[in-house]
C-alpha cells in the first residue's frame, strides 16, 4: 500500500487532482482510481462501501481525510482486513526518526484490534482488524474527531451492514488542533504485479455524510473523479442509485466520468451514528 503523498496535497490544498502521467506503472497495476468530495471542515466523517469486483491486494479505502485514511483490503494471499491509519506530521518514511512528542499517540484499541507503527509511506500508527467482509456486503465507517489544544484525535469505528453494532477499531492522536478536511476515497491495487492490472476492482461509496462543529450534518453529495500517474486509461466512475463508484483494471471502459470531472449522487436519510 502507498500513501500516494502527491495525491494527499492536492486534496488537502483544493487543487485539481491531475499528475504528470508516469509510464513505469503502465501495465504493472491498475490504475488508483479516487472521489474527492466536497464538504466542510468537520469534527465527524461517516461513509459507506459495497465491493462489486476484488482482487489480492486491493484497498477499498472509505474515509480518507487531511491526517489519515480508514478503509478494508484484500491482501496479497486473500485474507481480508479492516485498516485505519493516521500519520504523523511532515513528510519523513522513518519511523524512527520521528522525535517521540511527534509521534502520533495510541489512546485506545478495540478488542482483537492489532496496532503498531509504520514507515516507509509517510510515518505514524495504525490498527487492523481481521474481518472477512465479502462482495456486495455493505460496509459502514466512522471517524469522530476531538481538538485538545494543538492535537486531535480520531476514533474509527466499523459496522458491516448486518451487524448490529459498531466496533471500535482505535482512537489516535497526532499533532493537529484543526477538524477533518480534504475527505475522499479510492480504489488501489497495491500487489502490482503485472497480473493484478488484468484484474477489475470495483465498488460503490455512499451514503457519504460530515458533521460540523456547529454539530450541522452535511451530506457528501458531489466529488471530483482523480487518478494517479498511471497512464492506463481502463478506468471509470459516476453513480449507482445514490451512490458513486469507482472501478479500475481488466476490462474496465470509461463509459461515464472522464477524469476531473464532478460528479453529483442524490442525498439520502442519515442513519444513527455511535
Amino acid at each position: 500500500m502507498l500513501r500516494f503523498a502527491a495525491i494527499i496535497v492536492l486534496f488537502v490544498c483544493g487543487l485539481p487532482a491531475l499528475v504528470l502521467a508516469d509510464n513505469r506503472l503502465e501495465g504493472v497495476a491498475c490504475r488508483s482510481v479516487h472521489l474527492q468530495y466536497s464538504g466542510p471542515e468537520a469534527l465527524a466523517f461517516y461513509n459507506e462501501v459495497t465491493v462489486e469486483q476484488s482482487a489480492k491486494g486491493t484497498y477499498f479505502m472509505a474515509c480518507g481525510f487531511d491526517k489519515g485514511y480508514f478503509g478494508m483490503q484484500e491482501l496479497g494471499d486473500g485474507k481480508k482486513v479492516v485498516l485505519f491509519s493516521v500519520w504523523d506530521p511532515g513528510q519523513q518514511n522513518d519511523p524512527k526518526s520521528v522525535a517521540s512528542d511527534r509521534q502520533v499517540k495510541i489512546i485506545a484499541q478495540g478488542e482483537g484490534v492489532r496496532v503498531k507503527r509504520f514507515g516507509g509511506e509517510g510515518t505514524g500508527a495504525q490498527s487492523f482488524l481481521d474481518y472477512d467482509w465479502k462482495v456486495g456486503q455493505m460496509c459502514r465507517f466512522f471517524i469522530k474527531a476531538t481538538i485538545d489544544g494543538d492535537h486531535t484525535s480520531y476514533a474509527a469505528y466499523f459496522r458491516p451492514g448486518e451487524a448490529k453494532q459498531w466496533t471500535h477499531l482505535a482512537t489516535f492522536s497526532t499533532l493537529s488542533g484543526t477538524p477533518m478536511h480534504g475527505f475522499y476515497s479510492f480504489v488501489e491495487d497495491f500487489r502490482r504485479n503485472r497480473v493484478s492490472a488484468t484484474e477489475v476492482r470495483r465498488a460503490q461509496f455512499g451514503d457519504g455524510w460530515v458533521q460540523k462543529a456547529d454539530h450541522q450534518w452535511v451530506a457528501l453529495t458531489r466529488a471530483r473523479f482523480t487518478a494517479d500517474s498511471n497512464p492506463a486509461t481502463n478506468i471509470d466512475a459516476g453513480t449507482d442509485g445514490a451512490n458513486f463508484f469507482l472501478a479500475t483494471g481488466g476490462n474496465t471502459s470509461n463509459d461515464h466520468a472522464k477524469l476531473d470531472a464532478i460528479i453529483d449522487r442524490p442525498s439520502t436519510p442519515l442513519l444513527d451514528l455511535p
